[in-house]
Parts: structure tokens; sequence; C-alpha cells
């Protein structure tokens, strides 16, 4: 990263003089700075821009960027943007709303420092790349308004966590038309110098460590919503209507009326609502943003949803967002907007309008839906038609999750976890072969790290938190990217980070059992959100009082995992080391784990309780081999009593079924995802314990299993330099459909009929590709072109699979 670049602009922000009050949650400022541009047309503008927390950039009135994208204390993120196509001969500006949030205020994964700043950097040139002005903010020409605090600050976060709270604007201290060149600015004052871009003292940093943003611009798209659900204004009553013309609404509430209406988006979207009015000075807007329709909550606090677009008896629940009309004219062009600074998720909005002394006229309700430019290249189709929605429905799901970083869930939290995180990168893989987002998360969790050696579990955060199986995800997550792109250089710069983590957990090896020592009482050991762990809040209870088996076999996976990166990267003995003490683990866990009356592992040692999830771990790392591991699935699926997994771990459940040859039996673990679809659901639901968020991106797993297993394509050596191509029947006549690798997609047609099977398989260029056919016979080409076999199966392992 060039965090060394040589800059001529200075942060800047409003002077002292300018008012502050308010409640202290955030500060906004608006800058400009208009420049002549000649009309021949050949100036050229190219800009480098950043602030503290959040700016939007708009070029002659048109938002042109929104960042900086999310960094670190010593990582703070620039954005570099050519406004070229977006100059015009005569006057033009340059104009920024800039927001400060104030200490633990405001979204907590946005990072902040302890003041306010804003930076440009650029000069107009003509077409000889000459200079003719530098625009750089620090030098005289940029003029700035500070909003009083008390027209610009966030509510009480209620609904939510992490997310900040709801914005309460008032309109009427907001200057009408800022954004644009016609807007006179005379009265606003300087915008004052307050720090430089480099400390000039003997290498000291500076408080913002500028780096250029590794990531492209997030994707904004304006939309409609679908329908108005239900609502009313005076003797006016709305039932489940059409939207109509592309989000006008055109409905006038009368001075001292009030409108309520309830609108769906037709699918849960994350971007930012925009409201457009006319009139009606002194009324007041509110938002209010919901996943779903629900009825009360059960008497233990547990929601109650159900269908989710069904308002019959229920009512939504969310967070509001607050806005006081200013109410200017209703001349034509001179219509009042509102948009949230910070991005919102919602599938349905709940708008109210509160009429004062005047009617209002609400002229039209968009969205600008937001994320990450997830560009989708894989494909699905199979003779099952159950199975569409669940890959339609897993796409939804990851876009909504992903952003400047991976997130949780864009509602509650907007968040990014190590245990998330690792799964949406290998989702975003096979749909799209784009790595970036992952490498920065991968970044960004090895800048988490403590002196201890742990790293934190979500990040980057201003609300720090610990889990420490989820450390060990981030290990996995390293070596996903190495085995998907082949990038050694990538993995081998994280070596320190991943030998510090597994030197945490070594320090807490018992001298007498040779395990994993109780976690820290301070941290959280969650493991899965299960029913039978609800009291322990997603943790096996028995973690409290002995060593917590799956976290001993998690640190196995990792230390098997590092190891071989160790060896891929000359680190040999390191390697050595590690699968030495992965070793001594596994042995420590068959000694004290291991039940001989149950056939499973405990969740501790001599404890009478046991999870799907122990045995998954087991067979995962090979603790258990061969047809002993086989055997123990079978007793995974079977077992009545077990602890089981929910949609965070249901991944790993499909790893043993396809390593023990019984993937077949995962046809029935889909009924929980078309549950979902019965459900009226749009994306992945987090858990059916809490029942809290309707997005939650680990739950894309047809993004996956239906690209590397029903289609079977997977890399057979790191970076797909070679492809393993070996199709999963499971019960289906027909699969087609495309998976990315980092060369380009592989397509893959397959079809059974009446015992036989044949396949065709186009790869980039002459990649090596091995095919496994379903009667076991393997085939190996070279040649480019694609590839056609076919074999008989009339007796094979998938069609046996599927026998309980």
């Amino acid at each position: 990263m060039d965090e060394n670049r040589a800059w001529t602009a200075k942060w800047i922000w409003a002077g002292p003089d300018q008012a502050v009050n308010g409640n202290g949650t955030m500060e906004t400022v608006l800058f400009r700075r208009s420049f002549q541009v000649a009309a021949d047309g050949d100036t050229q503008l190219k800009i480098h821009v950043s602030a503290d927390s959040r700016y939007r950039l708009y070029v002659n009135g048109q938002s042109i960027a929104y960042g900086p994208c999310k960094g670190d204390l010593n990582v703070h993120y620039y954005d570099s943007v050519d406004v070229t196509p977006f100059l015009r001969p005569g006057t033009n500006v340059l104009a920024a709303h800039v927001v400060h949030y104030k200490g633990d205020k405001g979204p907590a994964s946005v990072w902040r420092k302890d003041r306010g700043v804003f930076l440009l950097e650029g000069s107009l040139k003509d077409r000889s790349g000459a200079e003719l002005e530098r625009l750089d903010s620090g030098l005289t020409g940029w003029d700035c308004h500070r909003i009083p605090a008390q027209s610009a600050m966030l509510a009480p976060e209620t609904a939510t966590l992490f997310i900040g709270g709801g914005e309460i604007i008032d309109g009427a201290d907001w200057p009408y038309g800022w954004r644009e060149s016609t807007f006179t600015d005379t009265d606003w004052p300087a915008a004052v110098a307050v720090a430089e871009t480099h400390d000039k003292m003997y290498g000291g940093l500076s408080s913002w460590l500028l780096t250029p943003r590794p990531i492209p611009f997030m994707r904004e798209e304006t939309l409609a919503f679908k329908r108005i659900v239900q609502g009313e204004c005076g003797d006016r009553v709305y039932a489940s209507e059409p939207m109509k013309d592309g989000g006008l609404l055109g409905i006038e509430v009368p001075a001292g009326g009030r409108l309520v209406l309830e609108l769906d988006a037709g699918e849960l979207v994350a971007g930012f609502p925009q409201l457009v009015l006319s009139g009606g000075a002194g009324g007041t807007v509110y938002l209010l943003y919901s996943e779903c329709y629900e009825y009360e909550p059960f008497p233990n606090g547990q929601r109650n949803k159900g269908v989710r677009d069904e308002p019959e008896g229920k009512k939504l629940y969310g967070f509001e967002d607050t806005y006081r009309i200013a109410g200017y004219g209703r001349r034509a062009g001179e219509h009042e907007r509102y948009e949230p600074f910070h991005r919102r998720a919602f599938r349905f909005i709940r708008l109210t309008v509160e009429a004062a002394d005047e009617p209002v006229v609400v002229e039209g309700l968009t969205y600008l839906r937001t994320g990450y430019p997830l560009d989708v290249e894989a494909a699905f189709q199979s003779s099952d038609p159950s199975l569409a929605p669940l890959w339609k429905i897993s796409l939804n799901t990851l876009r909504n999750c992903m952003h400047e970083t991976y997130e949780d869930t864009p509602f509650y939290e907007q968040m990014q976890y190590e245990m998330d995180s690792r799964l949406q990168a290998l989702f975003t893989y096979y749909v799209s072969g784009d790595d970036r987002l992952a490498r920065k998360a991968i970044y960004d969790f090895h800048s988490s790290l403590l002196p201890t050696g742990m790293l934190q579990s979500r990040y980057p955060s201003v609300n720090r938190q610990i889990i420490p199986g989820f450390a060990l995800f981030w290990i996995m997550m390293v070596h996903d990217h190495y085995w998907y792109t082949g990038d050694l250089e990538h993995a081998a710069q994280y070596r320190s980070s991943m030998d510090a983590v597994l030197a945490w957990f070594d320090a807490r090896i018992e001298p007498e059992s040779g395990l994993v020592g109780i976690m820290p009482e301070a941290y959280w050991s969650f493991v899965d959100w299960t029913e039978e762990w609800r009291a322990n809040a997603g943790a096996p209870p028995s973690g409290r009082s002995g060593p917590n088996t799956i976290y001993n076999l998690m640190v196995v996976d990792a230390l098997l995992k590092a190891a071989e990166i160790n060896e891929a990267t000359g680190r040999r003995d390191t390697g050595l080391e590690y699968r030495q003490r992965a070793e001594a683990l596994q042995q420590a866990v068959r000694k004290h784990c291991w039940s001989a009356e149950q056939g499973l592992f405990a969740d501790s040692p001599g404890v009478d309780a046991f999870s799907q999830h122990a045995q998954i771990w087991a067979v995962l790392t090979d603790t258990v081999t061969g047809e002993e591991a086989k055997e123990l699935t079978v007793r995974t699926l079977e077992t009545k009593g077990l602890a089981k997994v929910s949609f965070a771990m249901a991944f790993y459940l499909f790893r043993v079924l396809a390593k023990t040859g019984l993937y077949a039996r995962s046809l029935p673990l889909w009924d929980d995802w078309k549950a979902q679809v019965d459900l009226h659901l749009t994306s992945w639901v987090e858990d059916p314990v809490s029942v809290r968020s309707d997005c939650h991106a680990w739950g894309a797993l047809p993004l996956y299993e239906f690209p590397t297993e029903l289609l079977g394509v997977q890399p057979l050596t790191p970076g797909f330099a070679s492809i393993s191509v070996a199709p999963r029947i499971s019960g289906l006549q027909e699969v087609s459909g495309c998976a990315m690798t980092p060369h380009g997609a592989v397509h893959i047609a397959w079809s059974m009929q009446e015992g036989r099977f044949s396949l065709r398989v186009e790869r980039p260029d002459a990649i090596p590709v091995q095919i496994k056919l379903p009667n076991g016979e393997m085939l190996y080409c070279t040649e480019a072109g694609p590839v056609v076999c076919e074999c008989e199966t009339t007796k094979n392992e998938h069609v046996e699979e599927l026998a309980p």
C-alpha cells in the first residue's frame, strides 16, 4: 500500500467562530470550492479526497463519490476520482457534505479521530497536462458552513446495534441549493487549515495515515418501491396497490393532516431512501425502516414473524430517521429533498408525514440502492425447480452484506466478523471471481491484532470484541484465498499474524490434558446459534468449566492450514512444528473427549453433552478417518438429542458430507432454506433461535454448494492451476451452469437419464482438468476445447448415498 505519497493539500475544517451546540453526537460541515472552466472543453481534473469521518462529494450538484472506505486507527483511506466528465464551461463547484462522528456515537464500524477534517487535492490541467489552477484544500477559495448541531444529530439507538441511531435533521437550517454552482456562498466563512497530511518532525506520524482505496466505489442505482402495502391520509385509505411512474406519489397532506404509508421494496435491500417534498414548512417526516411485518413478540421475548410480507395482525418494527420540513416553494424545480447520510437496510419503509400550518406535497419516494459492485458471472440451473429460488435469494443476501467491508447484517450491525467473512469471501469467489473485498477483509482483521496475539472478532470497529474461535476462521480465510487464487506472496505476508494467534492458543494448553483450556471469562466463546445453547449465547455450556472440544478441533484445523502455507512459502520447520502440535491436540481430543459409550465426541472432557459440531470438526480435521469418519457422520445425522448446527455452522456439515461420500444426505438439509422461501423471505435469516436478522450472508450456502458440489468445480491445485470436476448427482436429473475461477468461467452441463450419466466441461484455455465420473472412473485432460464424456451409473456411490 502506498502510504508515503507526498501531499500538497492540507486537512481543513470549520473555524472556531462557527458554533457547535447540540447534543454532541456528530458534526456536519458543508464545503464549497468554485472554479472556472474554459469553453474549449480541454480542461481535465483528477482529485484525491478523504475525510474524518465520512463525506459525500458533488460536482455541480451531481454526487460523484461517497467515502472514504472503512479503515482504522492506522489506515485512513483516500479516494481518487476523475472529475473531468462532470465539468462544464463556465463556473463549476466542488461541494462536500462531511460528517464527523463524535466519541462512541455513530456507526461503530466507521473509525473516527477526536476531530473532523476534510481533504481534497487536485489541479485543473489542459489537454497537454499543463497546470491551470490548484484546487487543494488548505489554499484560498474553500468556504464552509457548519450546520448547527441541533439541526443534524443522532437519536439514541433503538432496535439495532452499532448502526448509530436514526438521524434528526432540521431542513430549515440547511442552505437550499448549496451543492449547485449557482448558489451564492459569499456569507460563508473560509475553511481553516487544521492539520498537515504528514508530521514534519523526523518521521512522526500524522493522525490520519493516508492509504489509497483498495476496492472499487460502491455501485449506486435509483429504484422505485414495488407497491404501497397499506396507509391512510384523512379519508383516503391505501391498500395493496402498485407504485406507479417510478416512485412518484403526488400526495397532498393538508395543513394539520397526517399521512402514513407503508411501502414495499419487493425484496430486502440496502441503500438510501430519497424523499422529495414541496411546501409544508414546519411539518415533520418520519422514515421507519423494517425488514418485515411481525406479530407481537412471544412472552419470552423471541420474535414472531411468520410470512414476512403479510401485514394482517402485524406491524413494522425498526428505527426512524426524522426530518423537519423547511418548506421550499412549489415552483418548478424547487423541490425539497431528504436523504439520510448513512446507509440503511430495509424491505419495508413506513413514511409518516405530519403537516403543520401549511399543506405539504409528498412528490415521491425512491431509494438509491448501494453496495459493493458484485458482478455475478456464475449461473446455476437444475431439474429441481425448488433450488432456483435458493440461488436467487442467496445472491440478494450476499449483495446486501457486501459494502466497504463484508457485513454480518446490513440492518442491525453493518459489522465485519471473521466467521461470517470467511464464508462470504468463498461465496464471492465462486460467483464472481473477484477477491478484492476479501483481500481487504483479510488485511482488516490482520490489522486488529492485539499485543496478546489475539485478533478482534469484528473489525474495523470502535467497539472492540473478542471471540477466540473467530481468529481461527481468519487463518482458514487466508488459506481459502491461497487455494482459490494461488497467490503465495499474499499468504506469506500474514504468517506472523497466524503465528501470533496460534501462539495465543498454544499458551493455553493444559499440561495435564494437553488440551487448550477454558477461554478467558471476559471473552465470548461463541460457536453457533443453537436452541440447546440459547441460554449460553451460542456457546457450549460445558466450555465454562472445561476445555471446549470444538475449539480444540478448530485449532487443529487452523494449525494444519497454517502448516501448509508455511511449507509452501519456505518455512518448512514452522510447518512441521504446526503439524506436530496439531497431532498432539488430536491425540488429546481422542483420549479425553471421546465417549466410547455414545460413539461420539463430548463437548468437553467427561461431560454428558454432545453436539453435531464436535463430530463435524473431528471429521474435517482427520481426527477420525476412513470408515470410522463415515460412521461418525451417520451418527451425527441420526443421533437424537445432539445440539444441531444452525446456519452459522451448516457449511461445515456440508463439508463433512462431501468428505465422507455422503453428500446426497444433504438433500433434506435444504428444507430449512425452502421453508424460508415459503415464508416469503428474500434474504436468508441469521438463525432460527433469536429470529433477529432477516439478512445474514453466512446462510447463502447455495453460492458455494451449487458451483463446487453439484456442478463439481474445485481447484485440484492452488489457484486452479489444475481443475477438479466431480459433480454430485444427489438425486437430480440435469444440472448446468458455470463456476468462476481466477482464469475465467468453467461451464458444466450434465444429465442422468435411465442410469446413464453424460457430462460436458468447458474451461478456460487448456488448463488441465481431472474429471471424476459417478462410477468412480477418472479422466485427465490437458488439451484445449470442451471435454465430453459419459458412463453407466446403474450402481454408484451417488445413488447409494440417498439411502439413510
